[in-house]
């Protein structure tokens, strides 16, 4: 493997979701300890699976990984990381100042803000701690998905030069705080990433068109901010013998090949590793030693005459909330299940239907009009995008509070602004704009991968108890954007998944998070099934015969209700490709 080549110390490796980054990362980290090297295995995701893979809790300390001798994991823990972070700024002071003002303070570090920046403090130590660093001769990053990993590489610039320019007098002065405190850390964090005798870049994605694309615009985002030794690797390619026994097998074979030959000619430079699609779930230890091997994997026959998972469709769930008239209906899930497809899908199919729809996306790295391919008659079509979110944000606080300042406080007030924290609000109040048009319409809302869903869920509650106890009863005829998702009358929200372990346990955890917030999910997707198909590839035939285990514990044990999409032969892109995916063709 190319990648693998004379690595340095720091080898991160992100995409978009689903494409299989933490599955090869495990294999990586477990390939560079054959080598004889010590190696730490970091997950810097907020739903990260690290755990998972290996059938081991990890958590937010560094565990030693049994069987695999030098390997060490840690999944850095946002909540976690945010409870020591408050502890560090109100510790020193609990005793000393009244409660009042103690609770005040919590309240203030309760929010999403808090929570990014500590789990951003813990990552950059990782980059910069001599002690820690020298305890390992390779560092891993599983990171979160791609968007979100652009932001988080980002900050440490982002943090130094807000510190360097910025005064102190800042509307989140608890999380600066602490950050001023770091900011030497922050400097030799960009310092490393920049380095590439320090720092390789792993781009991970499938064979398809809007994988593709989007990890060329990663690698273009990460030359931007100075990072610039990056690999490449293709993922989960169905081996070409597949085609010649299946019509199935042979359109996605087709579909793959003509990805590659037409990806952008950047990635088409960059040195690229092909990873063939296995035929078992990526759990384990020896399914994770064989990601990476040559050698084809043995498994046993399937039955010779396949037979189609008889399973509710999509189109019942979409005739349940079709008679509502109007709602927010919300897609949630881990990255690469296809949330944004079935989101348009979704939309697509109530607005032919008449209904007025607006169908929008807090993902940084959805693309809704590319996956629809056109305009559709009652159909609205929007982005959360946090740069020009942001932006709107910071002319409204100047035109609003900043006409009432002097030249002093309105210059004080735009250092303030430039603080990162100020995207979380911005998003947080797009997010609140866009679903308060749920009472006289159908809002459909693609999320992002779930541990950042989570953290706007966290902002959402952190308004809400900020709102009510500031309005006390007075807060009883107002909604806030959290009573609106705990309203089943109001919101449905929809888990979409794969029929494979990782998935279901990441939708579970995602189930119990939502449920803990009051908010019960309304129903389970399970995507993209080759059960639910009908082939006579004995690779994909066996990967059906894995998904019925996991499809059963969803009907069975996890959902109130479900559906389930099968894999089709075109891509569900379009008008037409987008209606497959409500009605399949038999």
């Amino acid at each position: 493997m190319k990648f693998l080549d004379c690595p340095p110390r720091f080898l991160f490796f992100t995409g978009k979701g689903g494409v299989g980054k933490t599955s090869i990362a495990c294999a990586s980290a477990i390939k560079l300890t054959e080598a004889g090297q010590r190696v730490l295995l970091v997950s810097t995701d907020p739903a990260s699976n690290v755990g998972q893979a290996f059938g081991i809790h990890i958590g937010n300390q560094i565990t030693d990984i049994q069987n695999v001798s030098g390997l060490f994991a840690l999944e850095i823990d946002p909540q976690a990381a945010a409870e020591q972070y408050r502890e560090r700024i109100i510790g020193p002071v609990r005793g000393r100042l009244p409660q009042s003002v103690l609770n005040t303070i919590e309240e203030q570090l309760s929010g999403a803000c808090t929570t990014e920046v500590a789990a951003f403090d813990e990552f950059t130590s990782l980059l910069t701690d001599p002690a820690l660093i020298g305890d390992y001769d390779h560092i891993v990053f599983d990171t979160a998905p791609t968007g979100h990993t652009i932001r988080m590489l980002q900050l440490p610039g982002a943090w130094s030069g807000f510190l360097e320019e910025a005064k102190g007098d800042a509307s989140c002065l608890g999380p600066l705080a602490g950050l001023a405190k770091q900011r030497k850390q922050y400097k030799e964090a960009v310092e490393a990433l920049c380095d590439p005798l320090r720092t390789r870049m792993i781009l991970v994605a499938r064979a398809q068109q809007a994988a593709l694309r989007e990890v060329a615009r990663t690698s273009q985002e990460l030359a931007a901010i100075g990072i610039s030794q990056q690999n490449l690797i293709i993922n989960g390619i169905l081996p070409l013998r597949e085609s010649a026994v299946d019509s199935l097998a042979a359109a996605i074979c087709a579909r793959e090949q003509n990805a590659m030959s037409a990806m952008p000619d950047l990635l088409k430079a960059l040195p690229t590793d092909r990873v063939a699609l296995k035929p078992f779930n990526l759990v384990g230890l020896d399914a994770l030693r064989h990601l990476l091997s040559a050698t084809d994997v043995q498994y046993p026959a399937s039955e010779n005459n396949p037979v189609k998972l008889n399973a509710p469709a999509l189109s019942l769930l979409v005739d349940d909330i079709a008679n509502d008239g109007h709602g927010l209906v919300m897609f949630m899930g881990k990255g690469g299940v296809g949330k944004t497809t079935l989101a348009t899908a979704l939309a697509a199919e109530l607005a032919q239907r008449g209904l007025p729809v607006h169908l929008s996306t807090s993902d940084p790295a959805a693309h809704l009009i590319e996956t629809l391919t056109g305009t559709l008659e009652n159909l609205t079509v929007s982005r959360i995008d946090p740069y020009i979110e942001t932006q709107r944000y910071r002319r409204e606080i100047m035109d609003s509070k900043g006409a009432q300042l002097d030249a002093e406080g309105r210059a004080r007030l735009e250092e303030d602004l430039r603080s990162p924290c100020t995207e979380e609000i911005a998003v947080f109040q797009a997010f609140s704009r866009i679903i308060g048009e749920a009472d006289r319409k159908f809002v459909v809302m693609d999320t992002a991968p779930t541990g950042h869903t989570l953290l706007l869920l966290d902002a959402t509650g952190a308004y809400h108890r900020e709102f009510t106890r500031q309005a006390g009863r007075n807060a009883l005829h107002d909604v806030t954007p959290m009573m609106q998702m705990q309203d089943p009358k109001q919101t449905k929200v929809l888990i979409v998944t794969l029929a494979e372990t990782t998935p279901v346990l990441e939708a579970v955890s995602l189930q119990e998070e939502l449920r803990r917030a009051s908010i019960e999910p309304w129903a389970w997707i399970i995507n993209n099934s080759v059960a639910a198909a009908v082939t006579h590839s004995p690779l994909l035939r066996e990967r059906a015969r894995n998904e019925r285990i996991e499809i059963d514990a969803v009907a069975y044990q996890h959902a109130n209700r479900y559906a389930v999409v099968p894999l089709l032969k075109e891509e569900p892109v379009g008008e037409k490709g987008l209606r497959a995916l409500i009605n399949p063709i038999p």
